[in-house]
């Protein structure tokens, strides 16, 4: 059942030719062709869209409109007329109508317009209860937010991970949160007494990253002043988290994995030993079964923390997430502002559902923070928004086109459809081969005659890391 809708217009031959329209779309229709008795049954019954003719004797379309939105204002109407001038329209706007379509009605844009209308609604109802959700919080904020499909996945894994010692490889793409996760893992292992360290692998000089994780003796180098116990040793009895571990560079992988397994390092410049006992957590927004095909990761290296895998899904593919970290981020900053409460309103809503997120949970914190600097009223809205997601459209892939000079080949439509996906999957280049239907030799070699980046030749193995 798409909806149900409530039907109004002093005719029954129009009632029955839009229940007609509508019951062929698959939603429930209410007709009626008296206005006071359409009030009895929006009294009565949670309609999702009300639909009225403008010019009815009892009472008008927008006297009516007026009188639904009075007593359900969450309740959308849309006015149809006869009458397509522009005074009709904004009269029907002024009083609060959702929209308004004129006689005779197209049926293409009588579902159009209904659909909107209660994908709004619903929308609404959403953000009410996500309010209402977040001013019933304790005020003990949850590291993670997210209740879709996909984080349930995710949550499930920290779980069922969380007891062991197993090495956990997170991956997903910048700015999904995998430092949390890796949190998180640690909050609920029998380490969690101890210490979580962290170090970005490629926040740190290359001249100095064996030092930071290894440590050094006294004067292994120039200003090395005194001793310096590494992070590894550092992490003993908790966790050690290696961020960004595909930038790891090639000449300390030997050693990485060498300390994985002997579960001891030596520093840097010292003639000893020392053990450890971490638990290693490493994250990455590369693809390191492809960083192992490109020879730039060590496979063994690879199969030694990749004992559990975390895909964090991004935003575009959280759903309602969105607005549930939109409200928990509002809260936050609301209050670091020292400002009322502040509610998000259903047209903001609507852009940030329609918005694809390429900058993920961080770009979404950024966002709600310029909004609630610049909010002047009670509400977030669409002018609170930065530009890029007020005017943001999405895309279209257009393979038709009426004009014969503007047909391209087949194989220059293969050549932007592959990049297309290999652009949707974050240049993540197996998914998208398995997108596509590919292995990865043929992808590769289709890249590589595009001028695309396809890495090795296209007569290396087809799967070196598996």
């Amino acid at each position: 059942m798409k909806g149900q809708i409530l039907v109004v217009d002093d005719e029954q031959e129009t009632c029955d030719l839009l229940e007609m329209a509508l019951v062929r779309h698959g939603f429930k229709v209410t007709t009626s062709t008296n206005a006071l008795k359409a009030l009895e049954n929006v009294a009565s019954q949670d309609f999702d869209v009300v639909l009225t003719d403008l010019s009815m004797p009892e009472m008008s379309g927008l006297d009516l409109c007026e009188r639904v939105l009075g007593t359900r204002p969450n309740m959308p109407v849309v006015v149809i007329t006869g009458q397509g001038s522009l005074e009709s329209a904004i009269g029907a706007i002024r009083v609060g109508a959702y929209d308004f379509i004129t006689k005779p009605v197209d049926p293409k844009l009588l579902f159009l317009s209904v659909s909107r209308a209660i994908q709004h609604r619903r929308l609404q109802d959403e953000v009410k209860r996500l309010r209402e959700a977040v001013a019933a919080d304790d005020g003990a904020e949850s590291a993670i937010v997210g209740k879709s499909g996909a984080m349930r996945r995710v949550y499930e894994l920290i779980s069922r991970v969380g007891e062991s010692d197993a090495s956990v490889l997170i991956h997903g793409e910048t700015g999904t949160g995998k430092e949390l996760i890796a949190r998180a893992i640690h909050a609920r292992s029998r380490r969690k007494e101890g210490p979580f360290v962290a170090i970005n692998c490629a926040a740190v000089p290359h001249s100095l990253l064996e030092s930071e994780l290894f440590g050094h003796a006294r004067g292994a180098f120039t200003d090395a002043k005194a001793q310096r116990t590494g992070l590894f040793v550092q992490a003993s009895g908790g966790t050690l988290f290696l961020d960004e571990i595909g930038e790891l560079p090639v000449d300390v992988q030997p050693k990485l994995l060498r300390a994985l397994q002997e579960r001891k390092v030596r520093p840097v410049g010292a003639n000893h030993e020392i053990p450890f006992d971490s638990r290693i957590v490493a994250a990455t927004n590369r693809n390191l079964e492809d960083e192992v095909y490109e020879k730039r990761f060590r496979e063994d290296l690879y199969y030694r923390i990749n004992v559990v895998k975390i895909d964090v899904p991004p935003l575009r593919e959280r759903g309602g997430d969105v607005l549930h970290l939109s409200q928990h981020f509002l809260k936050q900053f609301a209050t670091r502002n020292e400002k009322a409460t502040l509610e998000l309103s259903t047209t903001a809503a609507e852009k940030l559902m329609a918005y694809n997120w390429p900058g993920n949970v961080r770009e979404l914190e950024n966002c709600m923070e310029h909004a609630v600097a610049l909010a002047r009223f009670d509400q977030i809205t669409v002018e609170d928004l930065p530009e890029k997601i007020r005017a943001y459209r999405a895309e279209r892939f257009v393979v038709a086109a009426n004009d014969p000079t503007e047909i391209v080949t087949m194989d220059e439509l293969e050549r932007r459809y592959i990049l297309r996906v290999l652009s949707l999957v974050g240049g993540n280049k197996s998914r998208a081969a398995q997108v596509l239907g590919f292995d990865r030799r043929t992808l590769y070699r289709k890249l590589e005659r595009y001028g695309a980046g396809g890495g090795e030749k296209a007569d290396a193995p087809s799967d070196a890391a598996s």
